[in-house]
């Protein structure tokens, strides 16, 4: 669309047949989304710290074996850098690829579903009704 084309319905309109409880059923499920996406972002800074810390661990086990302390290098290289975060064999990027893969993919999936099946599609029809609502109060005298 360029600047000089009308909007379309969908931009001016939310799904005018939507009961306010139905807007508001979708509106949380937006918001659980919003959510499990801000927790996906907490696994990946999770599973980015993790290699960090795994990688001072490395430069640890290379000083230590540097000034003479080898079984405390192997220590490290042998206990602490090859064990996952879960258990013994689960690295966080198992763990990150579980959520994305189980229940970050599936709860878009279900929220694509109830705004297909609700609002034809549309997206944050509870914030639309809500500006709409808003501007028609301030150009009110």
């Amino acid at each position: 669309m360029t600047t000089d084309d009308p909007p379309t319905e969908t931009e001016t309109e939310p799904v005018a047949s939507l009961s306010e409880t139905e807007c508001n059923a979708l509106h949380e499920v937006e918001l659980g989304l919003e959510w499990i996406q801000r927790a996906h972002g907490s696994l990946l800074e999770f599973h980015h710290a993790t290699g960090h810390g795994m990688d001072h661990l490395r430069e640890a086990e290379i000083l230590l074996r540097a000034t003479g302390h080898d079984e405390l290098a192997d220590t490290i290289r042998d206990e602490l850098l090859p064990h996952g975060v879960v258990d013994e064999h689960r690295w966080s990027y198992d763990v990150l690829e579980n959520y994305q893969e189980t229940l970050l993919a599936e709860s878009r999936a279900v929220e694509r579903r109830v705004r297909r099946e609700l609002a034809d599609g549309e997206r944050h029809v509870r914030e639309r009704r809500q500006e709409r609502a808003w501007k028609e109060r301030a150009s009110k005298p």
